[in-house]
């Protein structure tokens, strides 16, 4: 009697699998941060404090290395017809989409309104109801300051805090330090590192929220999508930007570091993203943040440059927007599991489940331990997130 051969699911999805592969081999320089952050970020600021707030910095970026009018072209190539399952196939349609416009942003960035389009195609803007959330949240009185907020670290004594962190995790963790990016950390998806802002000094809250944020969130994503037979859960599921960051800084509020501070900066993201619609310039945007909101001039100048860098750069606002949608998501019993499987977004969870009983995904390696249970003691937090429209 023979034995009957179950079929695996390449065999039965060989096309998905075949189209999964090359766009995993077109896309692994398509990392917009790796482009967007200016190179000469501290010299400008100098040059703008020294002008008096008058002279808007000169950013200069990185050159990109890559052809992206080829890129594109090996994008629109692909057999996406040739995939049998109407809901994969309609998937990995927006998925090329998606990866157009993120080109399309790479290779104009410094380019003013050029890039500035672009970013809106790839990221949107916030709508009104965004920024009346934003505007709630300005409206609270500030939380005594503590010893936990008084930047005491340097940046290789938050490496070793991170290193120790890291340990409760079975992944290698790769640290670099650099005085060009605009955070004071942030996850290189492509080499799987986290880069640490070199002359920044960093509070005990920082150390914690930044080891929440991008090693429980950005890390854990970033492992899991590897551990994944389909590349697109390493690469990115389409707008995939507001989800990840929404469950990073959900991450923070599980365990307890988030704060009110850290909201209201995320609602000044919001209140400059929209200001770059209303035609504000970067001088406008610090007069407005430092003149108005009385932000001190590091701040004003840090929410400024995220916004400004490129050419007009709206991803911040989906900081908030993100955490919200995590927020009711998690108060509402459902799991968040899946959307730890990769860089996934909440369009698209539910494939993730199909794909699951197809057995074209697997249960994740990792998940984010904050996620266990909810260590927030912070009421008025609860308040301001239940109320957010």
């Amino acid at each position: 009697m023979k034995t009957k051969m179950i079929a695996s699911p390449k065999t039965i999805h060989p096309n998905l699998y075949k189209i999964d592969r090359n766009l995993n081999a077109l896309v692994q320089k398509i990392e917009l941060l790796n482009y967007i952050n200016p190179t000469n970020i501290e010299q400008e600021k100098r040059n703008f404090f020294s002008s008096k707030y008058n002279v808007a910095p000169n950013f200069k970026y990185r050159r990109i290395d890559f052809d992206a009018h080829k890129l594109q072209q090996h994008l629109f190539s692909q057999d996406i017809d040739s995939i049998n399952d109407e809901e994969s196939r309609t998937f990995f349609r927006e998925v090329i989409y998606d990866y157009s416009s993120l080109i399309q942003c790479i290779e104009t960035i410094g380019q003013g309104n050029k890039f500035y389009y672009n970013a809106l195609k790839a990221f949107g803007t916030p709508t009104d109801k965004d920024v009346e959330n934003a505007k709630f949240i300005l409206h609270f009185t500030d939380d005594e300051h503590d010893s936990e907020m008084l930047p005491m670290y340097n940046a290789d004594e938050a490496a070793a805090y991170f290193r120790e962190f890291v340990k409760r995790y079975d992944f290698e963790l790769n640290i670099k330090f650099s005085n060009k990016i605009s955070a004071a950390a942030m996850v290189q998806n492509n080499t799987k590192t986290l880069i640490l802002k070199k002359n920044h000094r960093y509070s005990s809250n920082q150390l914690k929220v930044l080891a929440n944020h991008e090693i429980g969130v950005h890390l854990v994503t970033t492992f899991n999508g590897i551990n994944q037979p389909l590349k697109i859960f390493y690469n990115g599921f389409p707008k995939n930007v507001e989800t990840q960051e929404g469950l990073a800084v959900f991450s923070e509020y599980m365990s307890n570091c988030l704060t009110l501070h850290r909201l209201k900066e995320l609602a000044y993201r919001v209140i400059v993203a929209d200001s770059l619609r209303r035609g504000f310039n970067f001088c406008d945007t610090f007069d407005l943040l430092h003149n108005q909101y009385k932000l001190n001039r590091e701040e004003a100048y840090n929410i400024s440059l995220r916004a400004h860098r490129g050419g007009g750069f709206t991803k911040d606002y989906t900081y908030l927007t993100g955490l919200k949608k995590v927020y009711d998501r998690y108060h509402n019993g459902k799991n968040l599991n899946n959307l730890l499987s990769g860089k996934v977004s909440l369009d698209y969870v539910h494939i993730v489940t199909k794909w699951q009983e197809q057995e074209l995904a697997e249960e994740n390696r990792y998940s984010n331990l904050a996620f266990n249970s909810n260590e927030n003691k912070n009421e008025k937090l609860d308040f301001i997130l239940k109320n957010l429209k």
